[in-house]
């Protein structure tokens, strides 16, 4: 039994690691797609890592885990869950950062927009007005548009130092702003400043509503986290004791364990689906 439990665990993860690398491996899934890890990484400000690094760092974590728990309790099953849950804790702390750089961003953008409308009014051409965000803009969106000021005095075009930004950003504000500064060069006209001026405010208002929704869901996510760690939090101690542990090395102790945990995320998912907020989705990406 523990042996065809391993099997299928070892198959799960290669086919899950195995469709995160290469997007063209499913036939619905569309070959201009990024993978799904290097737009994670992306999103979590860490572009420099190779999504296979990432990974082997799960594996690694997997191995790590298991070992250990199977050493403490001597439970193969035992070990094969904690494992698999130390096998996702590197993605689930990537989805975290991403998701507070995000938040961070959203209140980075109104500044930002204001300074790019007072550049303007001052007689800066766009792509001084962007260069120069590097250096006075919010401190959290400098490094990116560095870049783009280098990109730019080294080719030259425009609209591809754009796409680079946009890419670097991973951010649907940002993706907004860039579309539309893309559209006022293409069109020109004089209400640059002015559009610059709206979308600061729009962006102001969406921020100070969804803050305010944030903090009265903020109990849900907790209360849903809590619920779902708590029955793990206690097999771990119970781990500790060989006369409680044993019971779960039968064939009984295997159903039990696994009914958890597909409850525990059947039931995680659900919540979380339930307290969701909207997701604002990206331009053009």
């Amino acid at each position: 039994m523990g042996g065809v439990v391993g099997l299928g665990v070892g198959l799960g993860l290669f086919l899950v690691a195995w469709t995160a690398v290469d997007p063209t491996w499913s036939p619905g899934r569309s070959r201009g797609r990024r993978p799904l890890l290097a737009d994670l990484l992306t999103r979590a400000g860490a572009s420099g890592v190779a999504p296979r690094n990432l990974l082997g760092l799960c594996v690694g974590s997997f191995m790590v885990g298991a070992f250990v728990m199977l050493a403490v309790s001597g439970v193969l099953v035992i070990g094969l869950v904690f494992g698999m849950m130390a096998a996702a804790l590197p993605v689930v702390i990537l989805r975290g950062r991403a998701a507070r750089r995000l938040k961070e961003h959203a209140a980075l953008w109104p500044d930002a927009v204001d300074n790019l409308a007072s550049a303007v009014r001052a007689g800066l051409s766009l792509p001084e007005a962007l260069m120069q965000l590097g250096e006075r803009g919010p401190e959290g969106l400098r490094p990116a548009f560095r870049q783009f000021a280098h990109d730019y005095q080294a080719t030259g075009r425009f609209h591809e130092s754009l796409d680079l930004l946009k890419r670097r950003l991973a951010d649907p504000v940002g993706d907004r702003v860039v579309e539309a500064l893309r559209l006022a060069r293409e069109v020109g006209g004089g209400d640059l400043g002015r559009m610059l001026r709206s979308l600061s405010g729009f962006l102001r208002d969406g921020l100070r509503t969804r803050s305010e929704i944030e903090s009265r869901q903020s109990w849900t996510v907790n209360g849903a986290r809590l619920a779902v760690a708590a029955p793990w939090v206690v097999l771990l101690l119970m781990s500790f004791q060989d006369d409680a542990i044993e019971r779960y090395a039968s064939g009984a102790g295997l159903v039990v364990l696994g009914a958890g945990a597909v409850l525990c995320a059947v039931a995680y998912r659900l919540m979380m689906w339930l307290g969701r907020l909207p997701v604002e989705r990206r331009i053009l990406a």
